[in-house]
């Protein structure tokens, strides 16, 4: 429910509501620089700067909440309000709580449940921070003003470019613009031939007598340099011709072969520098060598006499090994006979035995009265029958006594 009526509210705010959540990160940016958090609070606390995604997107949530928090308490004491630093290990319903109170102290409106800000992304992050960083700007005195915009400059900017990269098309195209910008102060070698053959050919009157110039001498070589640099007359050549590319050749040549001079001396004089110091390193080597030689049969010896011991150690450590697997096996058997032996002791000095005993005793005699009385009930009832088997038997004789008299008589 809780979702479908959040994408009811999206749908009534339109299209793009999704993206208010990045325009509030990006505001907020702009003012936490302008209250220099990064060295209010960056540097203070180590912390990495804050992207333009930071709290928008959810990252690592750990993280992102305990920068909330810091940022929270460190713009709202820029707002002139109080608000101790909270830890990485505080609670953080107790500080969210705290933070919301101090929001509506500064007249921020939270209408949404705290378990939004515990996330430490979204909306309602962004909202805060940037209702804070609002409040701690007009706190300092901070005044937003209209925007100068830079004039345009009419001058179209020229980019350099490295000499090396230059191809030999590039050349070429910067020999005809320069070319071209110097058509109107250069001479062509064609007009001058032209202008000459027709002073030759007579096409102009020439004079009976000598001409003299009556200008200036002085005047004059002024006005020669004045128009020397326009003067200059160039012969086109053609980059593609062979015989540039061996002039080209020729002056690299000469580059390489002056710079190997050079370069030769240096790794000669550096050459020269590593033998002696190589010389002076294996001397050393060797005298060292000399001196510990003693020692270093001692280390052998010593290295030997460890080895030995090592192989001693290791025989005894087998048989102390051995030995405990004995001890241990002994102990467990002892510990056998042990319990053996505490059990007989309990036994014997246990008194349930003679218990038993007196109580089979009591019961065999209640047995025997019971079976005395039975075997007195079986004489009694045996002593009765053969006294009624003898009564029987008299009776009988007596009659047949009778009988017998009666059958006299007669």
């Amino acid at each position: 429910m809780a979702e479908d009526s959040r994408r009811m509210e999206e749908d009534d705010q339109g299209p793009g509501a999704a993206f208010k959540v990045f325009i509030l990160m990006e505001d907020l940016i702009e003012k936490l620089k302008l209250l220099d958090y990064e060295e209010e609070v960056l540097r203070k606390h180590n912390m990495r700067p804050v992207s333009r995604l930071y709290f928008a997107l959810a990252t690592n949530p750990g993280e992102q909440l305990y920068m909330f928090w810091t940022l929270a308490a460190w713009l709202i004491n820029k707002a002139g309000h109080y608000f101790e630093q909270p830890q990485e290990y505080d609670d953080p319903n107790a500080i969210i709580s705290k933070i919301l109170t101090e929001l509506r102290s500064l007249g921020g409106t939270a209408d949404f449940p705290p378990s939004k800000l515990k996330a430490g992304h979204g909306e309602q992050v962004c909202y805060v921070l940037d209702f804070l960083a609002e409040e701690a700007l007009k706190h300092i005195g901070f005044t937003w003003k209209r925007p100068v915009y830079p004039s345009e400059e009419l001058d179209e900017e020229v980019v350099a470019e490295d000499d090396a990269e230059l191809t030999l098309n590039k050349i070429e195209d910067e020999i005809a613009e320069e070319d071209s910008d110097d058509e109107e102060h250069l001479i062509d070698l064609n007009v001058l031939k032209a202008q000459t053959n027709k002073l030759n050919n007579g096409d102009s009157s020439k004079p009976e007598e000598i001409l003299e110039s009556n200008t200036d001498a002085g005047e004059w070589y002024l006005e020669v340099e004045r128009v020397l640099p326009q003067l200059k007359v160039t012969v086109r050549t053609d980059n593609k011709d062979w015989r540039v590319h061996v002039d080209q050749m020729h002056q690299h040549k000469e580059g390489i072969e002056t710079s190997l001079k050079e370069t030769k001396g240096y790794l000669d004089k550096l050459h020269n520098e590593i033998s002696k110091t190589l010389e002076k390193v294996g001397s050393r080597e060797r005298y060292i060598n000399n001196q510990l030689d003693s020692l270093v049969q001692e280390y052998r010896a010593a290295q030997a006499q460890l080895s030995e011991l090592k192989e001693q150690y290791q025989e005894l450590t087998s048989k102390v090994t051995e030995k405990s697997r004995i001890l241990s096996e002994l102990n467990d058997e002892l510990e056998k006979v042990k319990q053996e032996i505490e059990e007989k002791g309990s036994s014997i000095t246990d008194g349930a035995p003679l218990v038993k005993m007196k109580q089979a005793l009591t019961k065999l005699k209640q047995e025997t009265v019971q079976m005395d009385i039975r075997i007195g009930v079986v004489e009694h009832t045996l002593l009765q029958s053969k006294l009624n088997e003898k009564s029987n038997m008299t009776r009988d004789m007596h009659a047949t006594t009778i009988l017998e008299s009666s059958t006299g008589d007669y």
